[in-house]
């Protein structure tokens, strides 16, 4: 899978993208990429900061406050997995339209099998919600 990749302004953001398995890698990178897509087509997002949280790499709207936090990272069962805040209603509305399209992991995460390709275009809808959580 090759992506343009905007660059890492955290260093130990990039560090933290090197250290994920080979499985997970390429297709955790695509997802950032995304992420920083959707910001910059949905004017109410404004800027997404990347940094991290629990070692993971996260993306927040620190200046627009539009959203709540994703996390990306590798589950202790493997593969990969997009994260959202547990006590939001993000994964649960996510869920409703896919029941039977993703393995979730409670109202935390949508988790995917090593080196399958993420399926951006329905994970779009995911990372929009959450990046406009604060602005329903």
């Amino acid at each position: 899978m090759t992506i343009a990749q905007t660059p890492f302004e955290d260093e130990a953001v990039e560090a933290a993208f090197a250290a994920f398995p080979e499985g997970a890698r390429p297709e955790l990178l695509a997802i950032r990429e995304m992420i920083f897509q959707v910001a910059a087509e949905v004017p109410q997002i404004g800027p997404v900061k990347e940094a991290l949280k629990w070692g993971q790499p996260a993306y927040l709207t620190s200046k627009t406050k539009s959203g709540s936090t994703i996390r990306l990272g590798v589950p202790k069962s493997g593969g990969y997995a997009v994260f959202t805040h547990c006590q939001t209603t993000i994964m649960s509305d996510f869920q409703a339209p896919f029941p039977d399209d993703f393995s979730y992991e409670g109202n935390r995460a949508v988790m995917f099998p090593d080196g399958a390709p993420p399926p951006v275009d329905r994970l779009r809808l995911l990372v929009t919600a959450a990046l406009t959580y604060h602005r329903r």
